[in-house]
């Protein structure tokens, strides 16, 4: 079926796509402009930075931020627990999420009203911080990457996503595998799951992105520098170069240590921001097959 010209619609028809065509326009202005300009200021000497603003001028280039950072070893330690931690909280979180979701989508779950109240009041309400730390220090799991993997593994948002999902899915498929006398564990695994891919990829998407972001736990209940992630290893590196107050001895160190702190700032969001900017394009299929995904026709 060939598209429609633009010219063949209305003219009101017209105005609206074109202010649509506008603000899509200036959307991807707002998202592109920041990113070449964090790329080009992680590159270039802080004073021109300070002084003149991005250039693209390559004389006026240096690598000096990222021989700061991937120079210290503590870097690739933060990045390989980050990984650990992203790829084990991702496995914990999709896992149990899918399996609490799937009593709840069958119409013949009984209580699953009242489950499905729990779950919906701990979405409005929580403990706070000091009883969240209480219970992870009773269990004994501070200062372990359990700490920061089991306490947010589970996500009542993402449990109503695979839920609404699995309602989707054509009862015939049920239907079927009782005719073949395929048990609960055999149609969960063996032939729901495999329909479930896009949801699936969304939600590990979804977890292994706010985990490899994520800073605030391991900064709670991490003690041991072997143990931090990346992002606090980060977070780190930036406060050590941060002009202290009261400086006022050696104004020249001081100018010197604010323009480095700035131009590191960059380069954090750069390193930190790479793995995902990778990994994103494998799930893109996933992203644009998930649209209509649960549609049946009639």
């Amino acid at each position: 079926m060939k598209k429609k010209s633009i010219f063949k619609y209305s003219a009101q028809d017209r105005m609206l796509l074109t202010i649509g065509y506008i603000l899509l326009g200036l959307f991807v202005i707002a998202i592109i402009v920041p990113m070449v300009y964090i790329v080009v200021a992680s590159f270039m000497d802080p004073i021109t930075l300070q002084n003149k603003g991005i250039t693209f001028d390559f004389s006026k280039w240096t690598t000096t931020a990222y021989e700061r950072v991937m120079t210290n070893a503590q870097i690739w330690i933060g990045f390989k627990n980050a990984v650990i931690y992203s790829v084990l909280f991702t496995v914990v979180s999709v896992v149990v999420t899918l399996l609490a979701a799937y009593p709840l989508s069958r119409a013949d779950f009984r209580g699953k009203g009242f489950f499905n109240i729990v779950f919906m009041i701990t979405m409005f309400f929580g403990g706070g911080l000091i009883p969240t730390y209480l219970v992870v220090s009773n269990l004994g799991l501070v200062d372990s990457m359990w700490a920061v993997i089991l306490p947010g593994a589970f996500s009542v948002w993402n449990m109503t996503i695979a839920r609404t999902y699995y309602r989707g899915i054509p009862q015939e498929l049920r239907e079927a595998a009782d005719v073949d006398g395929a048990s609960e564990l055999t149609f969960f695994f063996k032939i729901l799951l495999p329909v479930c891919t896009p949801v699936i990829a969304v939600l590990t998407l979804w977890q292994f992105v706010g985990m490899w972001n994520s800073y605030f736990d391991a900064m709670i209940y991490l003690n041991d520098s072997a143990k931090q992630p990346l992002q606090l290893v980060l977070r780190s590196i930036l406060i050590q170069n941060q002009p202290e107050s009261g400086m006022i001895a050696d104004m020249q160190s001081t100018a010197a240590r604010a323009q480095l702190a700035e131009l590191l700032k960059y380069a954090t969001i750069i390193i930190s921001s790479l793995p995902l900017l990778i990994m994103y394009p494998f799930f893109q299929k996933y992203f644009d097959s998930g649209i209509m995904a649960g549609a049946v026709k009639g």
